[in-house]
């Protein structure tokens, strides 16, 4: 049996440049996208960012985090019930990074293995962030079979670098290129302007939903995407977001 689901992911800029002007913005489009996954990057466990965000719409969420850095920081997954998941782990990835994952069990009775990960961020940074995207599928390797895996998050590596090319040659695929023909030609930066603002790089996708086995796109799109009415240099985050609606099984 297939089931539909739908899958997004953010990086939110933790609390740093005008989170209270962003919040109802982010709020805003968690409401409107009430997906079954989340995957969250630059989260800040203490202040509560992602439990704050799963309760902007009337789906209920339990949150999966996977620390980086330190204890207090990192990634979160929100899986919407009444999935449920098993097989929690999480991979150190050095220099402040992480990636952890579980096993959500699918109501028509499939099993997905879902990773949330963001990569090592710096310009110069390609051959670390491609040794990290080597850990992350050395890992993936090591769990029992799912029918399909899904790897989503902030990898701070354009489609030209070789941690793309490493994730295609592992049999993942993009669910934006696949919906589309085509990575977005930016995910960073979106446009938000900021005090303390990253400028380091060019405009380039950074932002993923990978795909790997018993899974097919039904549509990918840019999410988190929109400047305040009032103000175009307000976005929700300086990434915008990837969601897609994926068959499993």
């Amino acid at each position: 049996m297939t089931d539909r689901l739908r899958v997004a992911t953010i990086n939110i800029l933790n609390f740093a440049d005008r989170w209270d002007e962003r919040l109802p913005l982010l709020l805003a489009d968690m409401a409107a996208l009430q997906a079954d996954l989340v995957g969250m990057q630059e989260v800040v466990y203490v202040m509560q960012r992602d439990r704050i965000l799963a309760a902007a719409g009337p789906a209920r969420y339990v949150e999966v985090r996977g620390w980086a850095r330190r204890p207090e920081y990192g990634n979160s997954l929100l899986v919407r019930e009444p999935l449920r998941f098993e097989a929690y782990d999480r991979l150190d990835l050095g220099l402040g990074r992480a990636a952890h994952r579980v096993v959500v069990a699918l109501p028509g009775g499939g099993r997905l293995l879902v990773a949330v990960t963001h990569l090592h961020h710096t310009v110069d940074g390609a051959t670390i962030r491609d040794g990290q995207a080597a850990a992350v599928l050395s890992w993936l390797d090591e769990v029992p079979p799912a029918d399909a895996q899904l790897v989503m998050g902030d990898f701070n590596a354009g489609p030209g670098e070789p941690t793309h090319a490493r994730m295609v040659a592992a049999g993942f695929r993009s669910a934006f290129a696949e919906a589309t023909g085509a990575e977005p030609a930016v995910t960073w930066p979106s446009g938000l302007q900021a005090p303390a603002m990253d400028t380091d790089g060019d405009p380039d996708c950074l932002d993923y939903i990978w795909l790997r086995g018993a899974a097919s796109v039904v549509a990918a799109r840019l999410a988190f995407d929109r400047s305040a009415v009032h103000d175009p240099t307000l976005y929700t985050s300086d990434h915008f977001g990837i969601v897609a609606e994926v068959d499993v099984g």
